[in-house]
């Protein structure tokens, strides 16, 4: 008797869950897909950008470019997430190892509410040490 009405519970909350993403996991997947222009789509219409050392602001299109030219040149194996915070819906922060075919990278992701929706607003990327 109460197996159908755990198959009821699991339809109705099922939808739910696939409609409700986390920006941070989704920022790991592109990453470790390599698809930098989906990451993209998270930007923040600027975004500080510090890679390897360099730091400076980027307009969304300026930092999708740089990421794409890093992530063709160290291509990703593997992504891990170190540490997350995400007790707050208004800034969310991240921390994620990735390896890659030329090293291992710590990459630390900012996101905060932009005009609505989490954006990302900062991302690091230094050797991994």
């Amino acid at each position: 008797m109460k197996q159908p009405y755990l198959l009821l519970l699991i339809l109705c909350v099922s939808p739910v869950r696939f409609l409700l993403t986390d920006p941070i996991d989704d920022i790991a997947g592109f990453i470790r897909q390599g698809n930098i222009q989906q990451l993209s789509t998270l930007f923040a219409p600027s975004v500080e950008i510090s890679l390897l050392g360099e730091e400076n602001v980027y307009s969304k299109v300026q930092a999708e470019l740089i990421l794409d030219k890093f992530f063709n040149q160290n291509k990703p194996k593997a992504v891990k997430m170190l540490h997350r915070i995400d007790s707050n819906p208004n800034y969310l922060f991240g921390v994620l190892i990735v390896n890659t075919d030329k090293g291992t990278f710590r990459i630390a992701c900012t996101l905060k509410q932009v005009d609505g929706s989490i954006k990302l607003i900062e991302m690091r990327i230094e050797p991994e040490k």
